[in-house]
């Protein structure tokens, strides 16, 4: 006689479609916010003009932040690596990168602020596409956010490979557009 093994629905399927529709109002509530603070931070730079002294403590602060929010960044990417490699469990991965989801967000935030006080060049086509750059970055911090809490869901199982291409590539997105920016950055402070 055939053991009966009932069946349990993956995360995501249809008895939680209540609670998908609620996910992914909080997701477009929270890519809206990123939007509009990107898009009021772009205007208030472009009418805002810092004295000596504040253009250097806001230089300081956006290198701060910068070591703050792009090293979480790292630092997470370098757990998915390693767990890439066999070299880690993804549950202790989850487990780890989960808290350093506030530095990055803090981070951004603070670069964000200060770079209003650093006088971008707006009209400049480079500055134009570092400021794209870190949308990008922002709307990717949304998205994984939504991959990480997908991925808690699993526990010790193994994800769909589908939800592991996606964090990959949100990954590789995220390693570029910061990497983009930090090199546009500086290149800026050169000319």
């Amino acid at each position: 006689m055939p053991e009966y093994h009932p069946t349990v629905p993956a995360p995501g399927g249809a008895a939680d479609a209540p609670d998908d529709a609620r996910r992914r109002l909080r997701v477009a509530g929270a890519a809206a916010a990123v939007c509009l603070l990107w898009a009021a931070s772009a205007w208030t730079a472009g009418h805002l003009h810092a004295g000596p002294a504040l253009h250097t403590v806001a230089l300081f602060g956006h290198l701060a932040a910068l070591v703050v929010g792009f090293g979480a960044v790292l630092a997470i990417d370098y757990y998915g690596l390693l767990w890439a490699l066999g070299r880690r469990p993804l549950r202790e991965v989850v487990d780890f990168t989960a808290p350093l989801h506030v530095p990055v967000w803090g981070g951004l935030l603070g670069l964000t602020l200060t770079g209003v006080l650093l006088e971008p060049h707006l009209d400049a086509g480079l500055t134009q596409l570092k400021l794209f750059l870190v949308l990008v970055i922002a709307l990717n911090g949304v998205y994984a956010g939504t991959l990480h809490r997908r991925l808690t869901e699993y526990g010790e199982g193994r994800p769909p490979t589908r939800l592991l291409v996606r964090g990959a590539a949100s990954a590789l997105v995220s390693q570029t557009a910061w990497w983009g920016a930090v090199l546009i950055g500086f290149y800026n402070t050169q000319h």
